[in-house]
């Protein structure tokens, strides 16, 4: 079958007129279309959750995997009876905590919920987004919005409605740009349907911080190891090579002097072969890498999550070859997480 011809895609500066990017916003979901919006986490790519046909608009969109379940956002707690039920009462105080904020939560799906937006599962992630533009369109079109990552599957996420652009521009009809995201990596995946609290993805809402709200958490094993063979995935970012620049990335990690010594030696070798290396590091390790070419991913844990994937889609515009990562423990799950998922597939 032929490729769609390509659409219009109209850019609606939220900073220009807010009124309008509302209102054009919640029109193209309310007509069963697509656009993307900003959150605090990563720009996504928004359709009417309760929508079949209108949610299958961002699986073509992306050339995402049926397989991948999508997360619904609300921009109310009235809302997410529509959404799930049989909700757990620890549930209650993470929403208390968390909501709105950069935390989604797996409940037993509402019949109301279509099967593509849970990848045929019983289950559905919810989250409630801490960006007032995004709720204030949720609210204008009065319907919960299924909304991966906007960007083309497998790339690294979008921060700005320009890295959303790079992907999707003649691919949907609308974006809307509310500027920089806040946070930079997608939202902890936290499943409450089973015996013990489970995360399925990291992100800024960390293990410790849940902890403390609801008790014991476990962390799924495919958070840093993967999917098993024929495992399927309960939420986005479990499977599949995510987050990935063109370029091949490496991850090193143990004690920070024996790894710089480990990546200048590999940056010399691929040096050598015109493969065109950076190093990436945190600001306490760049002194490691003098004279060579590095990214600086910043000094903090919230620095350096926020820049990761503007870092790694910088890397494809220079045109770099090689990603040399210099991960250290300072950087956080989320972030190990995601470079991880990235390097997946890489040749040694």
């Amino acid at each position: 079958m032929a490729d769609a011809p390509p659409l219009n895609t109209q850019i609606i500066f939220a900073s220009r007129d807010r009124k309008r990017a509302v209102e054009e916003a919640a029109k193209t979901i309310l007509a069963g279309d697509i656009a993307v919006l900003p959150t605090e986490t990563v720009y996504g790519l928004a359709a009417n959750a309760l929508d079949g046909q209108a949610v299958q608009k961002v699986f073509a969109a992306k050339g995402r995997p049926q397989d991948n379940p999508l997360i619904v956002h609300i921009a109310e707690i009235s809302m997410l009876d529509d959404v799930a039920r049989d909700i757990p009462q620890e549930s209650q105080a993470l929403m208390e905590a968390f909501w709105p904020g950069p935390l989604s939560i797996v409940f037993k799906k509402n019949l109301n919920i279509p099967d593509v937006v849970s990848a045929g599962l019983d289950t559905v992630a919810v989250r409630m987004p801490h960006n007032q533009l995004m709720l204030d369109i949720i609210k204008k079109s009065g319907v919960p919005v299924a909304a991966p990552s906007a960007n083309r599957s497998g790339r690294p996420s979008p921060t700005t409605a320009q890295h959303a652009a790079e992907d999707l521009l003649g691919r949907v009809p609308l974006i809307i740009d509310g500027g920089s995201c806040s946070v930079g990596v997608e939202s902890t995946v936290l499943d409450m349907t089973g015996d013990t609290p489970l995360i399925l993805r990291p992100g800024s809402i960390t293990p410790g911080m849940i902890e403390k709200t609801i008790g014991k958490v476990d962390l799924h094993p495919a958070v840093l190891q993967g999917l098993r063979q024929g495992e399927q995935a309960q939420s986005p970012g479990m499977k599949y090579r995510h987050y990935a620049p063109n370029a091949a990335i490496f991850v090193f990690e143990g004690n920070k002097k024996t790894i710089a010594k480990n990546i200048n030696a590999r940056y010399d070798y691929y040096n050598e072969k015109s493969q065109n290396p950076v190093v990436f590091c945190a600001q306490e390790c760049a002194p490691f890498y003098a004279g060579k070419e590095t990214c600086v991913l910043g000094a903090s844990h919230d620095e350096i999550m926020c820049s990761l994937f503007a870092r790694l889609r910088q890397a494809d515009d220079i045109g770099y070859g090689v990603i040399l990562f210099h991960y250290t423990e300072e950087m956080g799950l989320a972030v190990k997480n995601r470079i991880l998922r990235a390097a997946e597939g890489a040749a040694k």
